[in-house]
Formats: structure tokens, sequence, C-alpha cells
């Protein structure tokens, strides 16, 4: 039978493993939201039912005044992407945050549209 310290030493290892399952309930993903890393959150709201949160969705909510990008929200908790989306789906069904894809570079206008702009403006 291991003694105590060997036991404690093993609930060390798994505590890390553990709690993060327990804060998403088990899900490996959100059920409603596809969120990629960069993926960008902010807060939506400034009032919110605290009661019914978990501490990690507070910590979120205050995180995301400003908007922060889904990896940067995991490692200022320090839990795994996968929880970190899961808690963000949920506040985003809730209504507290709002998510976007990031900005690109890529220009979402084609060029014929870019040339037309610009044939109208010699015009003037």
């Amino acid at each position: 039978m291991p003694d105590r310290r060997e036991q404690e030493h093993d609930a060390d290892e798994i505590g890390p493993l553990v709690r993060p399952y327990v804060i998403a309930q088990g899900r490996e993903r959100s059920d409603t939201v596809q969120l990629d890393m960069v993926s960008v959150v902010i807060a939506a709201r400034a009032e919110v039912d605290e009661v019914s949160l978990e501490p990690e969705q507070l910590r979120i909510l205050d995180f995301c005044r400003r908007p922060q990008s889904v990896a940067e929200v995991s490692s200022h908790l320090h839990l795994p992407i996968a929880v970190t989306k899961v808690l963000i789906g949920d506040l985003i069904g809730r209504g507290y945050v709002l998510a976007r894809a990031p900005y690109t570079t890529e220009s979402p206008v084609s060029r014929d549209i870019l040339q037309a702009v610009l044939d109208g403006i010699q015009r003037l």
C-alpha cells in the first residue's frame, strides 16, 4: 500500500489534468460556437450574474474588457486552449462576450471592384 507522500505526489500529478476537465464539464468543444485560436473575444456586458458563472469565466470577462485572442485568454488563465474555447463558447451563448474572426491582410474585395472605385475617383 502506498504511503501518504506517494499518494500526495500522485494527486499533484493528476490534479492539473482533472481540473480542466471539471471546469469544462467534461466537454472537449463548445456545443454552439466554433472558435479559432486567433478569434478575437471582447466582453459585451458590464453587468453579469456572477453567481451563475465559474471563477474562470469571471476572469475571462475581466480580461476581455479589451479585445483579446482566444490564445491570449488561454495563456492568461493558464488553461488548455480547448477548455478556454468551451468557457468562451458558454459566455457567447449567454450573451456576455462577442467573438469574431481576426482581421486579415488579405483583401475581401475583388480586384474588379477596386478597379471600378479607382475609375470612379479618376472621373471626379
